[in-house]
């Protein structure tokens, strides 16, 4: 009698693991969710996706297919289709366009495509698209560059959109024997003359700002030559609807 008893008080049939295998695997269903793009699966993919899911995997499980209808049944299209959600991803498909179309210049480092909380930021590289303390834009070398900049921001995927011109210069004061003031007016001027040769290739100038920070805004340490190098530069940025 007494082994007996023992052995019904050894504990639990094992198949207990099976609800803390179930959670493991929603986990990391989960994880992958949020890496998911729809933009970049064809219709196909998605449907095969659909049938693993009702078929096997998780769906497979005691408790009935999870793809089965019900009062949560809407609530992934709901979240997906929030405007914080709608935003990142036309904000993923822009950025990956840009880098597209200025893929060989981020290459030699006169164009850099990032994003940050005012929208999507093209900076041109101002050794490149200018002479040191010059307005001028060295068209002959950068004409090709200036085109494409312009048939991206006139594209039907930006329809509507706002951009500001923002010209940075690093610390180095302004010879007082040349055309400039101080940073301040050489900055803005140098965005001017961007924004003439966007609006001569036929971009309306009503869709853009223009702005000059001097030295106030650097990426990096003016300590050194490249670092002002780096701060030398003109931020083209593509406006997100809190920054008009």
């Amino acid at each position: 009698m007494a082994k007996r008893k023992r052995k019904e008080q050894a504990g639990p049939s094992g198949q207990e693991w099976l609800t803390t295998y179930s959670d493991m695997v929603t986990l990391m269903l989960c994880f992958f969710v949020i890496f998911f793009n729809p933009d970049d699966v064809t219709q196909a993919q998605l449907d095969a996706i659909s049938t693993s899911l009702q078929t096997g995997g998780i769906g497979a499980m005691a408790g009935g297919l999870t793809l089965s209808a019900g009062r949560n049944a809407d609530l992934g299209n709901t979240v997906t289709s929030l405007p914080s959600m709608e935003r990142g991803r036309v904000m993923g498909t822009q950025l990956r366009r840009a880098i597209s179309v200025f893929s060989p210049e981020i290459r030699s480092n006169k164009v850099k495509v990032t994003h940050d909380e005012r929208g999507l930021v093209i900076t041109l590289a101002g050794d490149s698209f200018f002479n040191p303390a010059s307005a001028r834009i060295n068209i002959e070398s950068t004409r090709d560059i200036l085109l494409r900049l312009g048939t991206y921001l006139s594209s039907n995927e930006l329809r509507g959109r706002k951009f500001r011109i923002e010209g940075h210069t690093d610390d180095v004061d302004i010879d007082p024997n040349g055309p400039w003031e101080d940073n301040w007016q050489l900055s803005v001027e140098r965005s001017r003359s961007v924004l003439r040769y966007l609006a001569a290739l036929g971009l309306d100038e009503r869709r853009f700002q223009i702005a000059g920070f001097a030295d106030t805004m650097p990426v990096s340490s003016n300590a050194t030559e490249e670092g002002r190098k780096n701060n030398r530069r003109v931020d083209i940025v593509i406006l997100d609807a809190g920054h008009l």
